[in-house]
């Protein structure tokens, strides 16, 4: 059954003291839907971000029939389903199981899995982790321990370029020359056989869930842990007769996202207009594609097509120029969907002009959904009122503010 979501105010910890997670992990999911101020909102995992051609079709169905007729592309991949109407549980529900998008309703909110999107595509990289990040969904829903991870656990599979290597995972694999893989935790690395990978991550999420067990702090991921409560990470791997050394943490190349355009002979990249695609830009995108990779950049990868499709692609209202001013321009929800939100901030961020570095639309402190790494926070204070990297601007200034920022600061 569908279930209301309600809401979970944070307990922050005291200066020097651990986190304190008095509730339960309430991060909403396919089978736990979350009441905004717009109706009902639904988050499906979706490892590495894949969606094959029939499961698009899907949800652009059910983002039309159920909902507001758009599919919102979050900063881990994953999608979601806004404006969904009460009542509609078991339509859902029925459209998610038959398009194959809920493998495990147990362990539905627990497959969050990150994955180089261009990996196996381009020629770079050492692995193609999206296979990697198949076998991990199959093992994750096959291990009933792991159902009891929260909703906002991270695995981050890095191919080796290093595009999502920094975007803070709990358990993080990357790909590494002659047939290895590190493994890098909150407190150390190691270096393992490719083939034991998976079942190396697998058993560090095992390894955590017992040391929260023993913290009794309810922590949600291995960050929060006080002092002296860190997993076993080591013990974990041998348990599981896994041959692991330890090493420095991972040098990234920096590589950055993909930009808009052809991506190898046979796929090409794109960014939805401040992460929301329509059911029409979906169906676009799926068309003539064997799969779709949502992207942690609120972009998407279009397997088995090529750089022909993107006119139409750029007709159907989707950024297919790094230049374009919407590129690198993500926002939360804002008003009126979000009654946290103090302002309009998706109508102001429409307005944002182009530049190099990134730059995010926030409603209110909480700054849902911003990017990792380096970029421009803009802040709703209240209607008339933004903070751009803590500094007040008028509304009315703001468009000339911010490229002067996303100019300077590049």
């Amino acid at each position: 059954m569908l279930a209301a979501m309600p809401p979970t105010p944070p307990s922050p910890p005291e200066p020097g003291e651990p986190r304190i997670r008095d509730r339960g992990d309430a991060c909403p999911g396919a089978l736990r839907l979350h009441a905004a101020a717009d109706g009902f909102l639904a988050r499906l995992r979706l490892p590495a971000g894949r969606l094959t051609y029939r499961q698009a079709l899907a949800l652009a169905d059910a983002a039309e029939t159920l909902g507001d007729g758009s599919l919102s592309v979050t900063s881990r991949g994953n999608a979601e389903l806004r404006g969904l109407r009460d009542g509609c549980d078991a339509a859902l529900a029925a459209l998610l199981d038959d398009a194959g998008l809920l493998p495990s309703p147990t362990h539905e909110r627990v497959r969050n899995i990150v994955a180089s999107p261009a990996a196996g595509l381009d020629g770079l990289g050492h692995a193609d982790v999206q296979l990697w990040a198949r076998a991990l969904d199959r093992a994750l829903c096959a291990e009933p321990r792991a159902a009891a991870l929260s909703g906002r656990f991270l695995f981050v599979l890095d191919d080796g370029r290093g595009d999502v290597a920094g975007l803070g995972g709990d358990v993080t694999l990357i790909a590494a020359p002659d047939g290895a893989a590190l493994l890098e935790t909150c407190s150390g690395t190691f270096r393992l056989p490719a083939a034991d990978a998976v079942p190396a991550a697998l058993a560090c999420a095992l390894a955590f869930l017992d040391a929260a067990a023993a913290a009794a702090t309810g922590a949600w991921r291995p960050r929060e842990l006080p002092p002296g409560h860190l997993p076993d990470w080591a013990g974990a791997l041998h348990r599981a007769a896994i041959t692991a050394e330890p090493v420095p943490p991972f040098s990234s190349p920096g590589t950055p996202p993909p930009a808009p355009g052809p991506l190898g002979a046979h796929a090409l990249h794109v960014l939805a207009p401040l992460g929301r695609l329509t059911a029409g830009r979906l169906r676009a995108l799926a068309d003539g594609a064997s799969e779709l990779r949502l992207t942690p950049w609120r972009g998407v990868v279009a397997v088995g097509t090529h750089g022909s499709r993107l006119p139409a692609l750029e007709t159907a209202g989707l950024i297919t120029d790094p230049a374009a001013p919407g590129a690198g321009v993500t926002a939360c929800t804002g008003l009126p969907g979000c009654a946290k939100s103090l302002a309009d901030v998706r109508a102001d961020a429409a307005r944002a002009p182009g530049g190099p570095l990134p730059v995010h639309y926030s409603g209110c402190e909480r700054r849902c959904g911003h990017p990792h790494g380096t970029w421009i926070e803009v802040t709703a204070r209240d209607s008339g009122t933004y903070l751009l990297d803590g500094a007040p601007v008028p509304r009315t200034a703001l468009a000339e503010a911010v490229a002067a920022a996303r100019t300077r600061k590049s």
